[in-house]
């Protein structure tokens, strides 16, 4: 298995091997359909997110991870235009977050390292543009889901109501998932 950047033409294959996983959707770490598994679906959040990687072996997809980061601000505000993260103004290295908007894992690959795969090849990616810290949202009532990311290095940073009710919300250093 391997993973790489993922491709807006890799939508039909995540797609069908999501499907044969019998799941209509891919979730989000919420458990909210966040990815419309039709072709134009993958397609559009592949293009949309800054960080899509695949993980697939010789039969095709076996995992997703998308990440995004946030607006880079800095304490008095959105940057402006034209500011980058070395100016004094600016957010500074490592001071930005992303946010990992689906990780997905085919039931057949479960506990077979393809989502700590995952994690930190998106770790890599964001750290090299200066993200220090990948947040993702896991309902309050999933211990399955908050296991997982404390077993990964997440922490507990707050809890939000959020559209399918209470969520915690855990963040970790990137550093600890390289």
């Amino acid at each position: 298995m391997h993973v790489r950047a993922a491709r807006p033409d890799d939508a039909e294959a995540l797609r069908t091997a999501v499907s044969r996983a019998r799941e209509a959707t891919v979730f989000d770490d919420i458990g909210a359909p966040l990815l419309d598994v039709s072709a134009a679906g993958v397609r559009e959040a592949a293009a949309e997110a800054e960080w899509s990687f695949l993980m697939e072996d010789e039969e095709g997809p076996v995992g997703v991870a998308i990440a995004h980061p946030d607006a880079e601000e800095s304490v008095d505000g959105p940057t402006a235009v034209g500011e980058s993260a070395d100016d004094p103004g600016g957010a500074g290295e490592g001071d930005r977050e992303a946010e990992l908007l689906a990780l997905w894992v085919h039931p057949n690959h479960a506990g077979e390292g393809v989502a700590s795969e995952l994690l930190a090849r998106v770790a890599s990616s964001v750290a090299d543009h200066g993200v220090g810290t990948l947040r993702a949202s896991v309902p309050a009532d999933s211990p399955g889901a908050t296991e997982f990311f404390s077993a990964h290095g997440f922490a507990h940073r707050e809890t939000r109501r959020g559209p399918a009710g209470d969520e915690s919300i855990v963040v970790t250093d990137v550093d600890a998932l390289r």
